[in-house]
């Protein structure tokens, strides 16, 4: 379920304050973030962001194609270690 239109999308105060500031600075340094549930906005195209997974921090550079969605999507948290030989074994059967 979406949130309200009315309501807007949800970013953490902080996020955006540490976003303004780069963009003032005009570094490109790299924002560390806990908030995977931060929604990515146009002010923030053109950013790097490194975003926690539970593990480590994920590297995301910001571009037009991801506004809109959450941070949390572009640092996925399970890792896929392929599957076993019983497991292939069994559907040859």
């Amino acid at each position: 379920m979406t949130r309200s239109v009315r309501k807007g999308p949800f970013v953490d105060s902080y996020l955006l304050e540490k976003a303004e500031e780069v963009k003032k600075n005009g570094r490109h340094e790299v924002i560390k973030t806990w908030s995977r549930r931060s929604t990515i906005l146009p002010e923030f195209v053109g950013l790097n962001f490194s975003v926690y997974n539970g593990h480590k921090f994920i590297p995301v550079s910001v571009n037009e194609n991801m506004i809109g969605h959450k941070f949390g999507e572009f640092a996925p948290t399970r890792t896929f270690s392929k599957h076993t030989a019983a497991d292939a074994k069994a559907t040859q059967e």
